[in-house]
């Protein structure tokens, strides 16, 4: 391309080629496997490589920066009027919005990152607006500067709003840490449309429990519930049925849920007094000239009561900008029948309302307007078993006040990890079971005494490899929930979970726990130590002396301390690293594999190093011989490597799903192998990975890169190490 091609006109850089619109890899072969989930925040995307923010966070003024929120509060700006002359209602929102995408399933989603600065999230329809409580906030966030996180500074900002309303909340701490990038391999479901109907994520739309896993909420682009009623139909008895699903699937119970759902519609209201279709689009689709706010609202005139959010319109009590008991007042103490909103939404409104009950004008004090509720709102009056959690609350504000506060932190917190992790003054002391308490285990013993106890033990590599694994894999880095410490393998439901083989498991422990007992150490630390033990018999086997980097105080938990259900989404379904499938799934073997790996915080060549070390070292679930390609089981041999991109050999598939390596020459049948092993020969980037370790050069930095991958894997929930 010269001069003359630009003085004509044409575009000097390839179209597409700088931005999303160009056709990616993935879009001309679907079929491959997308490493990029592994990729998510890769550093390259850190403007602030090195920076340690959760000791930057301790020099906050804490006191100051809550002094300036509570100010933000009641300074309304003609760009984005405050309902009421208060923002409590739209930062309360803000809040609850980040933390409410949380799921336990997997444990993704949550407020702990900041991520609905980002695609998806800032631009999902039940987000609208938030993108103004955004920007409202960014006077603070430029003041404090790195000193606040996004995340920290989203969910305090809704606490604060709770406290400067009247609410003795519970606490708060800091110490989240942004992320630079969207996390766009996050599953939120296969629709491709906003607000599909409900029916698409269940096998039966009345059965809430059929919804597909890991998914939360019920339609494409909502947070939990539609407020219209399901599918957009009001019947306050089938939302109740799914608000109870969807909230157990964020990890709360029925009266956390009763609570959350009258606690935040005490404060606040909706928005619905105007032609939703006059807004124009979200943030992500929004002309360059609004910088980064969607849903501009043209005819918004600098009127609160102009506004168009869900559609919905009004307030559920007569006090929107105080914490009272006004929810159950206007609940319970009138009928309600359906009406729509100015927007056309269906809500509810009171039948022969008292003046008196009615809430002010949004922008006007001396009017009174209409308040309503949503048919989730219907749902605790109508579902028996919320009725009686309501009327509980009712009969006790005292206990209303305190569930609340209690269900608001773990909202706010459930993505944190344990109380060790919290930072700042308010943070509370109690130990609380949802945080999955550990206590301190012991440092004061003889690590090399308990490591040579274990060798003279008479486990198996295999058996002390393996249960270090199955212990520490439970990790997620998502909400900072399982691991290795604790040892909760040796409890219920874990000891059970059929991919830890729990007889195997049961006569392991039965071991280590008698080592433990003997030596002072904690089991957690034990069993760390025997896969370590494991680790370095099988790479001196292949020639090389390393010792596995080992930190004690590692403590154990007790049944007491277990919240038994809730760990019911950490059992394994698959393993890639030992080889195991508990069934055949929709997904293939390898994405399960993936999807642990970025749960684990691993990297791709990460787990290339581990899936090849555990191989060869013959940790297969139930000792099945797939994917061991070496004649020397229990070395710590670049073999797997070798072997697989070895063109000796042809790969032949057989019934089952298993896959024959054969002699070219002999056809005489070498190995068999599943998926997860022959992804790492076919897929380009696994291969170049493969290829490396297979290098002649590369053994003793394959066993380096296996023990730094596996003490990352052993150390993930050290809180106190990392």
């Amino acid at each position: 391309m010269d001069g003359n091609d630009i003085a004509q006109g044409k575009c000097p850089v390839m179209h597409g080629a700088l931005t999303e619109t160009g056709t990616t890899v993935m879009d001309w072969w679907p079929k491959s496997l997308n490493l990029d989930i592994l990729h998510q925040h890769d550093t390259k995307t850190d403007p602030l490589t090195g920076f340690e923010y959760r000791e930057t966070v301790k020099e906050l003024d804490f006191d100051a920066l809550k002094a300036d929120l509570k100010a933000l509060l009641k300074d309304s700006q003609d760009w984005w009027p405050a309902d009421y002359g208060h923002y409590g209602g739209l930062m309360i929102r803000l809040a609850w919005h980040a933390a409410g995408s949380y799921r336990l399933a997997d444990g993704r989603g949550g407020g702990g990152t900041g991520n609905i600065r980002f695609a998806p999230l800032n631009s999902w329809p039940d987000n609208g607006n938030l993108d103004k409580a955004r920007r409202l906030l960014w006077p603070l966030k430029k003041k404090y500067g790195n000193k606040i996180s996004w995340a920290d500074l989203i969910l305090l900002a809704g606490t604060v709003s709770y406290e400067d309303m009247g609410l003795k909340t519970y606490g708060f701490s800091f110490g989240r840490e942004d992320i630079w990038h969207p996390e766009n391999d996050v599953y939120w479901g296969a629709e491709r449309e906003w607000l599909a109907p409900s029916d698409n994520r269940y096998e039966d739309v009345m059965k809430p429990d059929t919804m597909e896993n890991p998914l939360a909420a019920v339609q494409m682009g909502l947070i939990y519930v539609n407020p219209e009623g399901v599918n957009g139909q009001p019947d306050p008895i089938k939302t109740a049925a799914q608000v109870r699903e969807t909230f157990a699937r964020m990890a709360m119970d029925d009266e956390e849920t009763a609570a959350l759902t009258c606690g935040g519609h005490t404060v606040g209201k909706a928005h619905g007094n105007g032609d939703a279709d006059a807004l124009g689009a979200e943030p992500e689709a929004s002309e360059i000239e609004n910088q980064g706010l969607g849903w501009m609202n043209p005819n918004l005139e600098g009127k609160a009561a102009n506004a168009v959010t869900s559609g919905i319109e009004g307030a559920w009590t007569t006090h929107p900008t105080k914490w009272d008991m006004g929810y159950f007042d206007l609940l319970f103490g009138y009928e309600w029948e359906l009406t729509k909103s100015p927007a056309g939404a269906n809500q509810w409104r009171p039948i022969d309302i008292k003046e008196e009950d009615m809430p002010v004008d949004p922008t006007d004090p001396s009017k009174r307007a209409m308040p309503m509720m949503t048919d989730a709102d219907m749902a605790m009056k109508m579902d028996p078993t919320y009725r009686a959690i309501c009327e509980k609350f009712m009969a006790d504000q005292a206990y209303f006040d305190d569930c609340f506060a209690r269900a608001w932190f773990k909202l706010t917190h459930r993505d944190m990890g344990p109380r060790t992790r919290y930072i700042g003054p308010d943070a509370p002391a109690e130990d609380l079971i949802w945080q999955d308490p550990i206590p301190a285990g012991s440092t004061g013993y003889d690590v090399a005494a308990v490591k040579a106890k274990i060798a003279d033990s008479g486990l198996s590599l295999s058996d002390m490899v393996s249960t270090a694994w199955d212990s520490a894999r439970t990790f997620r880095g998502s909400d900072l929930r399982g691991g290795a410490n604790g040892a909760r393998i040796r409890l219920a439901p874990q000891k059970d979970w059929e991919g830890n083989e729990p007889e195997r498991l049961a006569r392991v422990l039965g071991v280590l726990e008698g080592i433990a007992a003997d030596t002072g150490a904690s089991v957690a630390d034990v069993i760390v130590l025997a896969g370590n033990v494991g680790v370095e018999q099988a790479a001196k086997a292949a020639g090389f002396d390393v010792e596995v980097p080992f930190t004690p105080g590692r403590g154990d938990a007790t049944d007491e301390m277990t919240d038994a259900a809730s760990f019911d989404v950490l059992e394994p379904v698959a393993d890639g690293y030992r080889n195991w499938l508990k069934k055949d799934y929709i997904v293939t073997s390898e994405e399960l594999m993936l999807d642990r790996t970025q749960l684990l915080g691993l990297t791709a060549h990460e787990m290339t190093a581990l899936v090849g070390g555990m191989r060869v070292m013959g940790t297969n679930h139930g000792g099945t011989k797939h994917g061991v390609f070496t004649d020397n089981e229990g070395a710590l041999t670049t073999d797997f490597f070798v072997n697989l991109t070895d063109m000796a050999y042809k790969w032949v598939p057989v019934e089952g799903g298993t896959y024959e390596i054969r002699e070219r020459g002999s056809d005489a049948v070498k190995w068999t192998a599943t998926r997860v092993d022959l992804v790492f020969g076919s897929n380009s980037i696994l291969r170049a990975y493969a290829e490396l370790y297979a290098q002649d050069d590369n053994k003793e930095k394959f066993v380096n890169d296996f023990v730094a991958a596996w003490t990352k894997v052993m150390d993930a929930d050290r809180f106190d190490l990392h």
